[in-house]
């Protein structure tokens, strides 16, 4: 099988670039993770997804990966520029309880239902909390390399002065003179040198919930400079891929860069940068102001208006995957039904594949249907390696669901394609249905309608006293550790005690 090399996508130098890692055959990738002050919703689930896919593949061609995807449990502020108040301070006071007992919440919320959408768990999780010494340290750093400074009690990364050394904007293309226009009067902007500058440790107000000793007197790390020592921490100074959406390109990750850069002589921190685009809602922008906000938990109970049923969360993986990562995905309920049949149509394929048996003679040779289907398996590699496009994978899976029909339908016809080439489509699509794409079967575990069923099937039998039927029901149940008791009024089940 000819394939071109695996690339990727680089937002940093803005084109496709071969994928070589620093030290193959290991591959470190940073994710940034949630922030546990909420319950995740359809857009927490898109990076979720693609990165563990993206994780899965590399595993497939034999890499070694070391994924890290952190959870942020202080520090992200909100308001656009990150200088308003700390989401999970603003969520504990809202509810009355310590922060932590958010985080706690939030963060087994988020496990529970990333769990459920297939997604591996990551190699190591830190927490933001879990390494403010580190934090701390490298604030210091920054200052004696005389790129940060103290104001107030609180730390910022003079990027004025950085960016007389390093370019600050390579990744956002951001211009810092263009950051200055428009800028909002928010807390702490009388304390910089340049509104463009931003928070490598905060002085706590006395409010505030979270807060540690530091050199500079009680405060808490800047949402930025978490990542930047966490990922470099368990991934080295520099590391193959950090991704995350396309949100974070500015100002998280520009940030993440310039603290990097600023504490070890101007190394880039990361090879790869990877952002996956924006979900949107009907064509508009997600949001809870918009009333167009839909949680993942939401998707899988269907209490949602814009929902007309439940979605299961293969549904929803495959309506992720559906999607190039770079693309918008704009979410719908007629989408979600679309990648409801399309999902069950290649589990159907799936399950006709285990019992299919290639025969033991061979037929006349269709030279034509034996290369299309080679052509298919070639094409899911040659897309993946286009920049993980799982969008045209699915595609060739399609057809080669299609084929699998074929010859449950027409059993004659597999024999006309070689051993070799249904031992390639069993194993590719095997491969990528299930440990690449991450798609497994959801097996059906209602089992109340079949019981009711079979119920009704017996007492029809026993009524017109076909005692044969009778005997084969008794014993569907018996072996499932079941029995059926005749009552005056009926038919009915319970579990056998004996």
């Amino acid at each position: 099988m000819q394939v071109p090399p695996l690339k990727v996508y680089n937002s940093l130098s803005r084109q496709k670039e071969t994928f070589e890692p620093l030290n193959p055959p290991f591959v470190g990738i940073y994710v940034c993770g949630p922030t546990v002050y909420n319950d995740p919703h359809i857009g927490n689930a898109r990076p979720a997804v693609f990165f563990d896919t993206l994780r899965r593949y590399l595993t497939y061609l034999g890499y070694k990966v070391r994924f890290v995807r952190n959870i942020t449990d202080v520090g992200h502020l909100l308001g656009d520029t990150n200088e308003g108040e700390d989401r999970i301070s603003k969520q504990a006071r809202l509810e009355q309880i310590e922060p932590m007992e958010i985080v706690n919440h939030y963060t087994q919320t988020y496990h529970q239902l990333i769990d459920t959408l297939n997604v591996i768990r990551p190699s190591i999780e830190p927490t933001a909390t879990g390494h403010i010494i580190e934090q701390i340290e490298l604030a210091q750093k920054i200052i004696s390399e005389g790129y940060g400074y103290v104001s107030n009690g609180s730390v910022y990364l003079d990027v004025m002065k950085y960016k007389a050394d390093y370019p600050y904007g390579e990744l956002s293309g951001r211009i810092v003179e263009e950051l200055q226009e428009g800028t909002r009067e928010l807390d702490g902007q009388e304390e910089k040198k340049h509104p463009a500058d931003f928070a490598l440790w905060k002085k706590a107000s006395p409010e505030h919930l979270m807060r540690w000793n530091s050199p500079w007197g009680e405060g808490f790390p800047g949402w930025h400079l978490e990542c930047t020592i966490m990922s470099t921490k368990y991934l080295g100074e520099t590391f193959d891929i950090h991704g995350g959406g396309m949100d974070l390109m500015f100002p998280h990750h520009e940030c993440e860069i310039a603290q990097a850069k600023a504490s070890n002589g101007g190394k880039s921190p990361v090879k790869y940068w990877l952002h996956n685009n924006m979900i949107t809602v009907d064509g508009q922008k997600m949001s809870k102001s918009s009333g167009n906000f839909v949680t993942i938990g939401e998707l899988f109970s269907g209490k949602h208006d814009r929902l007309t049923q439940p979605f299961s969360p293969m549904t929803v993986r495959y309506f992720i995957l559906g999607a190039h990562y770079r693309s918008t995905l704009d979410f719908s309920n007629d989408g979600l039904l679309g990648a409801q049949k399309a999902y069950k149509r290649l589990m159907n394929a799936k399950n006709i594949l285990g019992k299919l048996a290639y025969p033991a003679s061979a037929g006349e040779l269709n030279a034509k249907a034996d290369e299309e289907i080679q052509g298919f398996c070639t094409n899911m590699v040659i897309a993946m390696h286009d920049d993980v496009n799982t969008a045209r994978v699915i595609a060739q899976l399609q057809n080669i669901a299609r084929k699998i029909n074929t010859f449950y339908q027409q059993p004659e016809t597999l024999a006309q394609i070689s051993a070799d080439t249904f031992a390639l489509m069993r194993d590719m699509f095997l491969n990528f249905t299930e440990n690449i794409l991450g798609l497994k079967e959801e097996k059906n575990t209602n089992v109340e309608p079949f019981v009711v069923g079979l119920l009704e099937l017996y007492a029809e039998a026993k009524a017109k006293k076909e005692y044969e039927t009778v005997d084969k029901i008794r014993s569907y149940f018996k072996s499932n550790n079941l029995i059926i008791k005749d009552l005056k009024n009926g038919v009915d089940w319970a579990y056998d005690e004996n």
